[in-house]
């Protein structure tokens, strides 16, 4: 519920601080005295455009400021934590400045937030009548959620929501796809002319470098054969060679190792060296008689280095990326070949969700259509109550061409409140109190089903007394009995209901400026005020009789 609503520098608004209870609240005074300021402060916590306007002259900012007490309202902490906001001891804080000049803020329990984040929580806690932006029953997705609810079809709505969801994204993934296949359909022809260059090349992984290698050894031929023959000649196959000096030295250290040990070492390790060189001099001159000098494999290698260089130049800056095309290629071209199987499967099950949608619908078309009729009999019979006689109700389904996530029709509350005129949409009616007590019937029938849990109206006794003030006063004390109701009235018969009665006054008190005030009444001081709302003399003792015998009722 609203705990509290404290408002500054807003229009002849000082500092203003009211403190609500649960149940039914009311707002009197003096025509003038600023009970509708109230109203529209709190509105710019429901997402009212704020204008510099508002601020009251000489300040430089109004602040709007509501306590609501949270506890036990389904899923609204989760939605907080959603939004990043914490809401400790079950309170949430909603906080709007607005500047005479610069930059206009607003805050969620001190976080710093945007107006419309604001707006989001305040609509979802506060439903106020009087002013068209913030009737949340003006809006038709909640006119839907209200004949639902009363048809206790809240769960099949629910069911339609999720199938519309699920056939509708089935349908964007036909749509990702049909455009897919289109481009991988469109340059097909390319991708196969890329995939037959590449694969006809039978590329080998590095065969770029086992090329270029074996090209330099045709080119060199002559100067390897001089040059393995060469040395050859000095390690091994001269009579002076290298292998044969060392061999003699060889000799040598063993002789002495024999008298000597510490020589072992050194002719062991020469031992070694020897026969190594023997190996690499073999090994030089079977490279000579084996280098195979072919001017015709030669320009075979050029030709097939050239290929690949061409390719690497239009895949890729190497022959690893070339042959990673032609995979990438070839996986676009199988997926061509299965995107009839894929889309004819995906036509199955967007046919197969179309059907269960429309069942579903089609269920739910049914639930309402008697619902909506028992509403709006019942809406119609409590009107002329409140003062609206000749006043039809209507809650009127167009079908839709197909259904949706709303399911298989829209859905309109209409009222006539006059003989002889067509039924229109609630937002069209001119008079504010007319609204605000069709309103008050919707809400006196779907008390048990209405998840706003603060009820704010203004206006609601326009142009009404007697009777029907009476029937007024006690269809919101039957709401209240659900709902913490704020009521902004000029009638006795209201007032005298209330569980917590705030006077609003307006009065210089000495300064130059004029400011509103507000204080809580009891006792006395609330008879005196309730006989002032009778229309007689507030002192006077039948007044005052009067309004006591109100208030014991």
């Amino acid at each position: 519920m609203l705990s509290e609503l404290r408002i500054r520098d807003y229009a002849v608004v000082d500092d203003l601080t009211l403190r609500l209870g649960p149940g039914l609240n009311v707002l009197t005074g003096e025509t003038g005295a600023g009970k509708s300021i109230v109203v529209g402060a709190l509105s710019l916590l429901l997402g009212e455009r704020a204008s510099s306007s508002v601020v009251r002259s000489g300040a430089e900012r109004a602040t709007v400021e509501a306590v609501f007490d949270i506890g036990g309202i389904e899923g609204l902490r989760e939605r907080l934590d959603e939004m990043g906001f914490r809401a400790d001891d079950d309170l949430l804080i909603l906080r709007r400045e607005v500047a005479a000049e610069g930059r206009n803020r607003a805050w969620v329990n001190g976080s710093p937030a945007t107006a419309g984040v604001v707006g989001e929580l305040g609509s979802a806690l506060v439903d106020l009548h009087g002013q068209h932006e913030h009737q949340t029953l003006l809006r038709r997705r909640e006119q839907r959620a209200i004949l639902d609810a009363f048809a206790g079809a809240g769960g099949l709505a629910g069911r339609v929501s999720t199938l519309y969801r699920a056939l509708h994204d089935l349908r964007r993934e036909m749509e990702a796809r049909e455009v897919r296949r289109r481009e991988v359909e469109s340059r097909a022809d390319f991708l196969r002319f890329q995939l037959d260059e590449i694969d006809g090349a039978r590329l080998e992984p590095r065969e770029d470098e086992e090329l270029e290698a074996e090209a330099a050894r045709h080119e060199h031929a002559e100067d390897l054969v001089r040059g393995a023959d060469a040395a050859h000649q000095i390690l091994y196959a001269a009579d002076d060679s290298v292998t044969e000096r060392v061999s003699g030295v060889r000799r040598t250290l063993e002789d002495l190792a024999r008298f000597d040990p510490d020589m072992r070492p050194h002719a062991e390790l020469l031992d070694e060296i020897y026969h190594q060189l023997v190996e690499v001099g073999r090994a030089m001159g079977d490279y000579a008689t084996g280098v195979d000098h072919d001017p015709a494999r030669l320009d075979e290698v050029r030709q097939r280095r050239d290929l690949i260089f061409r390719l690497k130049r239009k895949y890729g800056p190497d022959l690893a990326e070339v042959l990673a095309t032609a995979d990438r290629v070839r996986a676009e071209l199988a997926e061509l070949d299965g995107a009839e199987h894929d889309l004819g499967t995906l036509s199955r099950r967007i046919e197969e969700a179309r059907k269960q949608l429309a069942a579903a619908a089609d269920q739910l078309s049914k639930a309402r259509r008697g619902a909506a009729v028992d509403l709006g009999l019942s809406v119609q019979q409590a009107l002329p109550a409140l003062g609206l006689e000749a006043a039809t109700f209507e809650v009127r389904l167009v079908p839709a061409e197909e259904p949706s996530e709303g399911g298989a029709e829209s859905i309109e509350f209409l009222v006539s409140p006059n003989a002889g005129f067509e039924p229109m949409p609630l937002a069209r009616i001119a008079s504010g109190g007319e609204l605000s007590r069709v309103m008050l019937v919707l809400k006196a029938i779907l008390a048990d089903v209405d998840r706003v849990p603060v009820m704010v109206f203004d206006e609601i006794d326009a142009g009404i007394g007697g009777v029907v003030g009476a029937a007024v006063a006690a269809k919101l004390a039957e709401v209240a009995r659900g709902h913490q109701v704020f009521v902004v009235t000029h009638l006795a018969q209201v007032a005298s209901r209330a569980g917590t009665h705030l006077l609003v006054e307006k009065s210089t008190g000495g300064r130059a400026i004029t400011a509103t005030s507000v204080r809580p009444l009891e006792g006395e001081a609330r008879i005196q005020e309730i006989a002032r709302m009778l229309g007689g003399d507030p002192e006077s003792r039948t007044s005052r009789e009067h309004a006591r015998e109100l208030l014991a009722g």
